[in-house]
Parts: structure tokens; C-alpha cells; sequence
């Protein structure tokens, strides 16, 4: 009779996502320590250390809680979460931290006393949530596709997505703006909406990103830009850093050179656990791979990214396996969620991709962006957890 309670939790919960979720909060603590036993500022190693074990318990106990939640209940709470998500990110354009805007230019933090809490990171879930419901609300209502429903269709993804988009630009927060944008395009190709409107639109991103390229680095590009004030100076300048990272490398381009210095030092197998002789500001939150590349080296960098790739995996086959549309559209949000995080992260620490203060999810410093993840890991959880229970609720009845 045990064996039987043990298998059945067994097959109700995926440690197969669990596994490298753990892992990789694993490394992240190490990372961390490294990275505050070498900093240069004078920090309470110990306090920063437990402030992130705190943050990670945090987050496992809300992932038990959502696993426990019954779809039914997603789904009624998905627009009172959207609507919560908005009234906060909307009442942060006042009551944004003072002195991370002056730090930064960017009004995406709140602060009371030391805590700290950047209300975006909850929102790219709620965000999530609220696309999986319009885009299964509108499928579940149509009876034959066509190009106008489709075209409905967009209109009431963009309607649920420009807000959202206008206040994180309103917040001067580029980088969590792209975030939303590649959730956004992750759920709008999986919707179904026609070939005949998806390749269009394609083309136009691509002609647009193109275009986008030339203005921002051309002297012409800029001056029209900053005529129509799109972009400012400390804009244009992550550009020249990302276009020669050691232009600069004393001043302005000083953490990137000093970020690639670091990891092209750890060769193939790193220096060893715990060395860190290349000084990188910042180093324990968005320039955290730099610890990981110095340390282990190309193969360390290399491990790091599979365990990304086995995660995305995992999720993949979670929501191929639950057969349900909503959570089919949830996962799609989370998995384009945590991807371009770790596309951007790494590809600005390894100089592909400016810096836009991105972090690297499970591993970087910061409650805030690990919350959120978890609670995606939690709805990833929660669609086998939930579908094993009623599975087996249905056994009972016919036995």
C-alpha cells in the first residue's frame, strides 16, 4: 500500500524539472559567494547569502502552493492578477526608488527602508497568464478560423499587451520591455493564427530590427532618434559598448572589457572554485556568469547552458503531455520567459548582446526576478500535478 501512495506522488510530480531548477540555484549560490567575497565594495557577506536561501525557500514554498491549485481557479484569478499587476507598475511611476533612478535612469524598483522589489518581474507572469487566457477564451469561442477572426484575435492580445508595454516604457526599463515582447511573439505563433498574417508580420519585425539597427548606429540613425526622443545618450552609449566593449575600457566600457577579460581567462576548465582575479562590478547579479566562466571555464559556461536546455526541455514535454490549451499557452509564455533571459543574460556577458540589465534566472542575485520564475516553475509543476490527481480521482470512481 506505501509503494502505491509513493508512486502515485511520483508520477504527479516532474523531477525532471525540478532537478535543474535546483541545480542551477545551486550554482547561483556559489556564484554569489564568489562574487561577494571579491567585490571591492564592502558588503555583509554573510547577511547577502542568507537574504538569497530566504528568497529561494520563498520561492520553493510557493511552488508547493501553486502545484496544489486546481486550473478552475487559475483561470478565475488570471485577470484579478492582471489588474493587480497593472494598478502596482501603474502607482510605480510615483513611488519608485529615488535612488536606483538616479543610478540607473530606470523608475522599475520599489524600495521601503532595505527592502527592495521590482514589481515587473511579477507582472511578465501575470502577463503570461492573461495572454493564455484571451488567446483560449477566443479559440475556444470560434468554430472556423479565418483571416478576420484572426485578426480579432491579434486585436485582443494587443489590447491585454500595450498597457503592459506602455508603463514599462514609462518606467525607462528597455530590457524587461523586450521580456514582454518575446512572450508576447512566443504565444502569438502559438495561437494559431494564420501563416498568411504570421509571415507578414515577420517580415515587418525583421525590417523594423534592421532598421532599428541602422538608426542606432549610424550618426544620422541617432540624431533622428534622439530628435523624436526615443533614445538617450546612455542608450546610444550601451550600443558603442556592445560594438567595441574595450573602446572605452577605463571609463564607460569598463564592465563589459572587464566581464570578457574574466571569462576568456578561465580558458577551458577555469581556474579553479573561488578565484576571481579580474575585478567586475556589478558581478553578482547581471554580470554573474562572468564568476561561473572565470571559475569553470568554457566547460562550466557549457554545463550551465545545458541544464537550461534540459529545463526547456522538461517544460516542453510537460505541456505536450497535459494536453490542456490554457496551460499549453502558460507554459509557452514561461518557456519564451526564462529563454530570452538566458539568451540576453549570457549573450551580453559573452559580448553578442548589449548590456540591459537582464538577469540570469536561478542564478543572479535579486528576490524579486527569482520569485518570479518560481512561481512559473510552480504553473509548469502544477499542470502534471494536477492532471496525475485527477487521473487518479477518476480510478477511485470507476474501482
Amino acid at each position: 500500500m506505501e509503494n502505491k501512495k509513493t508512486n502515485s506522488l511520483d508520477n504527479k510530480i516532474d523531477y525532471g524539472v525540478i532537478l535543474p531548477v535546483f541545480l542551477l540555484c545551486l550554482i547561483g549560490l556559489l556564484s554569489l559567494y564568489v562574487a561577494l567575497t571579491h567585490d571591492e565594495q564592502s558588503k555583509n557577506i554573510v547577511s547577502e547569502m542568507v537574504k538569497q536561501c530566504v528568497w529561494y525557500g520563498l520561492g520553493t514554498a510557493v511552488i508547493i502552493v501553486i502545484m496544489h491549485m486546481r486550473l478552475k481557479w487559475i483561470w478565475k484569478l488570471t485577470p484579478l492578477i492582471y489588474g493587480l499587476g497593472l494598478a502596482v507598475m501603474l502607482a510605480l511611476l510615483k513611488f519608485y526608488d529615488k535612488e536606483m533612478d538616479a543610478l540607473t535612469g530606470s523608475k522599475n524598483w520599489f524600495r521601503y527602508g532595505s527592502f527592495s522589489f521590482q514589481p515587473s518581474e511579477l507582472m511578465k507572469i501575470a502577463f503570461v497568464l492573461m495572454l493564455a487566457l484571451v488567446v483560449t477564451q477566443h479559440n475556444a469561442k470560434t468554430r472556423e478560423r479565418t483571416l478576420k477572426t484572426d485578426g480579432f484575435l491579434i486585436l485582443k492580445m494587443l489590447a491585454v499587451t500595450i498597457p503592459v508595454i506602455a508603463l514599462v516604457l514609462l518606467q525607462k526599463d528597455f530590457g524587461t520591455m523586450l521580456v514582454f515582447l518575446a512572450i508576447f511573439g512566443g504565444v502569438f505563433l502559438m495561437s494559431g493564427i494564420s501563416w498568411r498574417i504570421i509571415v507578414p508580420v515577420i517580415i515587418f519585425a525583421a525590417v523594423v530590427g534592421g532598421g532599428t539597427i541602422y538608426l542606432v548606429t549610424t550618426d544620422t540613425g541617432r540624431a533622428f532618434l534622439s530628435d523624436l526622443g526615443i533614445f538617450k545618450a546612455y542608450q546610444f552609449a550601451r550600443i558603442d559598448i556592445w560594438l567595441d566593449p574595450f573602446h572605452d575600457a577605463a571609463d564607460t566600457s569598463y564592465q563589459p572589457a572587464q566581464g570578457l577579460l574574466a571569462i576568456g581567462s578561465g580558458g577551458m576548465f577555469g581556474k579553479g572554485y573561488n578565484v576571481s582575479d579580474i575585478y567586475v562590478p556589478v558581478r553578482e547579479s547581471d554580470m554573474i556568469f562572468t564568476v561561473i566562466g572565470e571559475n569553470f571555464g568554457f566547460v562550466g559556461g557549457a554545463f550551465v547552458i545545458l541544464l537550461y536546455f534540459i529545463l526547456m526541455y522538461r517544460m516542453i514535454r510537460v505541456c505536450f503531455d497535459t494536453n490542456n490549451e490554457f496551460y499549453a499557452y502558460i507554459a509557452t509564455g514561461i518557456i519564451m520567459m526564462i529563454l530570452f533571459h538566458v539568451f540576453e543574460n549570457i549573450g551580453a556577458n559573452i559580448g553578442l548582446l548589449p548590456l540591459t540589465g537582464i538577469p540570469l534566472p536561478f542564478i543572479s542575485q535579486g528576490g524579486s526576478a527569482i520569485l518570479g520564475n518560481m512561481i512559473g516553475i510552480g504553473l509548469i509543476l502544477s499542470m502534471r500535478y494536477q492532471k496525475a490527481k485527477e487521473m487518479s480521482l477518476s480510478i477511485r470512481r470507476r474501482g
